[in-house]
């Protein structure tokens, strides 16, 4: 005692002398995202009544693979549901909505909230930048500190800084390590392109996990969370993503492998469904059935097969609770998009282009919304208007996030959809604007971008030459020191991947500030 169970991605389950909480846990049956998600390996065998039965359930952030309303509304009304307290309202309405009538606490920053009577607590780790509504869960339950990452992107100072909060060592550092997102695999790139993309992307999130690790020196560190596995027809083509050698996001198994290359000298080890470790003792307990599980590509195929015939009841339920839109869903478009561009000049400002829609099936049509400075307007699509980005989905999706059945980062990381943009540069101003989509937490992000420091600067050497740059990224604070790789001329924030030319400051593959460098 205390235990830490493995649930699946990014769930565990903490046994404490005085209490049983449970992280993050994604349980349904029809997996989440419109059903394209689902967890991998399968976790349908673990005994779901006893770990329902939890004291606490903490929860990080709105995805649906972490926000799991199936398992909040089969919680005992005792359980008390503890989230982060984010800038904006969204989710902690959306959260009071699944609760029922159950209790619902919001945990500022860093706050130490009590979990017992004996000195055991939790406290809630934001990314620096109130853009990415994320954060890590620090718990200290009978002493044993367990830093629950999930899909926080902490810099290495908060990572330090919850070490010393749990009084100077950390029995367990969970980190998400697939980097499970709609790019670049949902975006239209030749194959070519794909790979080297995918490739570089998953090495970067490797090198983010062992960055952190380095810094903190944890007892144990695991990677987790991921990645999903998907089993419909529409996205089971994406599947690829899960190849060990060359796939776009990485399995716990491999993820270990690396990092035990890397950092030889922590302990690694890598849990599936089931899987306990005993914080006191280190002695690990193997779950039988996930035992006969293998990441291996050559079991992979047949496994999913099997997966997919159990759910496909479950999926075919989830797609039909999807009607058709009726002939106004240009009208409502236009509405929601004249909505969101009411709520901030600063993200118009940013924004800055036009983004065009093709919308397939009953009620769709092309149309584009030109993001301007001076304001926000919708049109049909011109063959004579060359967008910079494009998105594809169907009619029925996007109805849904018109009538507030799902948001708009619930539509991108279904992946039941693609994208394309020219120039290739990521613009988060516009995916911010639709994730947030309400006006605190968009003003947050104006506040902490226009109210940044600079005056702390270091100096990188690149090919020869020295520069003289910010110490804190100014995408979202990582810290430069520590937090990036120089090389070919340019610095690569690992926190984001943002990529700065160190010769002129700009951000070469997303919408950012400048870097403001400057040659010594």
């Amino acid at each position: 005692m205390p235990t830490v169970t493995f649930i699946g991605h990014a769930g565990v389950a903490v046994d404490a002398t005085a209490f049983h909480l449970l992280a993050d846990p994604w349980l349904a049956p029809d997996g989440a995202f419109l059903g394209a998600w689902h967890q991998y390996p399968r976790n349908d065998h673990l005994d779901v009544a006893a770990l329902l039965g939890a004291d606490w359930v903490a929860v990080s952030h709105e995805h649906l693979d972490h926000f799991d309303p199936w398992v909040i509304e089969r919680l005992p009304a005792r359980t008390r549901i503890l989230i982060p307290c984010y800038p904006g309202p969204a989710f902690r309405e959306r959260m009071t909505a699944a609760a029922g009538g159950r209790q619902v606490i919001e945990i500022q920053p860093w706050d130490k909230f009590p979990l017992d009577n004996r000195g055991s607590w939790i406290t809630v780790i934001p990314e620096l930048s109130p853009m990415c509504h994320d954060a890590a869960f620090l718990i200290v339950a009978d002493g044993r500190g367990i830093l629950h990452c999930n899909d926080a992107r902490l810099t290495a100072a908060q990572a330090r800084r919850a070490k010393h909060m749990a009084g100077g060592r950390l029995d367990l550092m969970a980190l998400q390590t697939s980097g499970a997102s709609w790019h670049p695999i949902c975006y239209e790139y030749p194959a070519a392109e794909m790979a080297e993309v995918s490739m570089a992307k998953r090495v970067s999130k490797l090198r983010a996990a062992q960055r952190l690790v380095r810094q903190t020196g944890p007892e144990l560190a695991v990677p987790f969370a991921g990645p999903p596995c998907f089993l419909d027809a529409e996205v089971d083509h994406l599947n690829w993503v899960l190849g060990q050698e060359d796939g776009a996001f990485c399995d716990p198994e491999i993820s270990t492998a690396w990092l035990r290359e890397h950092l030889p000298g922590q302990r690694w080890e890598c849990f599936k469904p089931g899987d306990a470790v005993d914080l006191d003792t280190g002695e690990i307990t193997r779950d039988p059935v996930s035992a006969e599980f293998s990441f291996a590509d050559a079991d992979r195929d047949a496994y999913l097969k099997r997966y997919a015939a159990d759910r496909a009841d479950a999926i075919a339920a989830v797609l039909a609770d999807y009607p058709e839109p009726g002939p106004d869903l240009f009208d409502r478009f236009t509405a929601h998009f004249t909505y969101l561009g009411g709520l901030s000049d600063y993200f118009l400002r940013q924004i800055a282009m036009i983004v065009r829609f093709e919308i397939t099936g009953p009620g769709g049509g092309v149309w584009d919304v030109d993001f301007a400075p001076d304001g926000l307007t919708v049109s049909a699509a011109s063959p004579d208007v060359r967008p910079h980005y494009r998105i594809t989905t169907a009619a029925r999706w996007l109805d849904a996030v018109l009538t507030g059945r799902m948001a708009w980062e619930d539509l991108l990381i279904s992946f039941r959809l693609s994208l394309y943009r020219d120039p290739d540069v990521y613009n988060d101003y516009l995916v911010g604007l639709l994730k947030h989509a309400n006006a605190p937490a968009l003003s947050a992000v104006e506040a902490y971008e226009t109210g940044r420091d600079e005056s702390e600067r270091i100096t990188v050497a690149c090919d020869g030459a020295r520069y003289d740059i910010p110490r804190y990224c100014p995408h979202a604070g990582e810290d430069l020191s520590i937090g990036a790789v120089v090389r070919d001329g340019q610095i690569h924030c690992l926190a984001h991947n943002f990529a700065f030319d160190l010769a002129t400051g700009e951000c070469l593959n997303a919408r950012a500030a400048n870097l403001t460098s400057r040659r010594c």
